[in-house]
């Protein structure tokens, strides 16, 4: 696949990534999990995945019926990810979320945690998001951080992500809508950017 210089920024972080998140940090992110209603047995696709922040909150509600696929366009963060999560219900794909190696509507439900503002193309990645997933099934994106906050932080690293923002609430909802989603749920407040949407695709 071909590489964008994202790739090669968060290849350098991959061995520490796991030090930036906090305990609080990590039970604020497991009560957000929780509170999306994840049903056991789903196969769930991580998108942007990187060491595997979110794989033992999910395998503990899915459970050994259900999957976690994560999928990160940095080798070495699904390298990690890999490395650290060596269950078979686990699988970690280097691949881009504007170019899914998966077949049509297989996915229970998709989830992006803190990986979204990085997409190159987000329009085509929520299109990606929209054909992999299920009739019915839900897309959330999640950050421990508001829109601003977000923005605000990235401006403060500069360099490739100073860019990288998440879409405030009103073209969020456009972008969902243009992709086949309904919006149901929309949080952009301090401390948290939390949107979920339903893929209208028919049966």
């Amino acid at each position: 696949m071909s590489h964008d210089p994202h790739q090669a920024f968060f290849d350098a972080l991959a061995a520490e990534w796991d030090l930036q998140f906090t305990a609080e940090d990590l039970e604020r992110l497991s009560h957000i999990v929780n509170r999306i209603k994840i049903e056991p047995g789903s196969d769930i696709l991580d998108l942007g995945c990187g060491t595997g922040v979110l794989f033992d909150m999910l395998r503990r509600i899915i459970g050994p019926e259900g999957t976690v696929t994560g999928v990160d366009f940095s080798l070495q963060m699904a390298r990690v990810a890999h490395r650290n999560f060596p269950f078979s219900n686990v699988n970690v794909v280097d691949a881009d979320a504007m170019a899914l190696p998966f077949r049509d509507s297989c996915f229970d439900m998709a989830i992006s945690f803190a990986a979204f503002p990085h997409f190159a193309d987000k329009q085509l990645a929520l299109d990606e998001i929209d054909r992999v997933l299920k009739p019915g099934a839900r897309f959330c994106i999640i950050h421990l951080a508001s829109s601003k906050e977000l923005s605000d932080l990235h401006h403060r690293i500069g360099g490739l992500i100073q860019d990288d923002e998440l879409p405030p609430k009103a073209r969020m909802q456009e972008m969902l809508e243009a992709s086949n989603f309904e919006v149901i749920q929309v949080e952009d407040h301090s401390g948290l950017y939390l949107v979920c949407a339903v893929n209208k695709k028919i049966d």
